[in-house]
């Protein structure tokens, strides 16, 4: 038990400096990128390393969140394509031939412009 413990400690202590580190080059990263893009495009201010580091706080709050992958640790998308891919397979003939003049009819098929009635 005591071996686990110091195992935890040890990973934070390593954790700590890199964690730091990563949010220190990012936060360059994000002030670079906007002051080498955003004023010349968008006529919008400098952004000095702070502002840059809040930026990346607030974008990381508002369109994600500061765990590994999407929602609680699943990649949404890819478990419906999966789901979709699998229901695709049971279909027979006859089922995919509908669903495609389905989709051909709500979405105007792939590529191609909807038919305006």
């Amino acid at each position: 038990m005591m071996n686990r413990n110091f195992n935890r400690r040890k990973k934070f202590i390593f954790f700590l400096p890199v964690a730091v580190l990563i949010a220190a080059v990012l936060g360059y990263v994000v002030m670079f990128l906007w002051n080498w893009i955003l004023p010349e495009v968008a006529h919008a201010g400098k952004l000095n390393y702070w502002q840059a580091l809040g930026l990346l706080v607030l974008c990381r709050l508002l369109f994600g969140n500061f765990k590994k992958g999407g929602h609680d640790g699943h990649n949404g998308f890819r478990e419906r394509a999966r789901a979709m891919r699998a229901k695709w397979e049971t279909m027979d003939d006859e089922e995919r031939v509908k669903f495609k003049e389905e989709y051909k009819r709500r979405c105007g098929g792939w590529g191609h412009h909807r038919n305006k009635e």
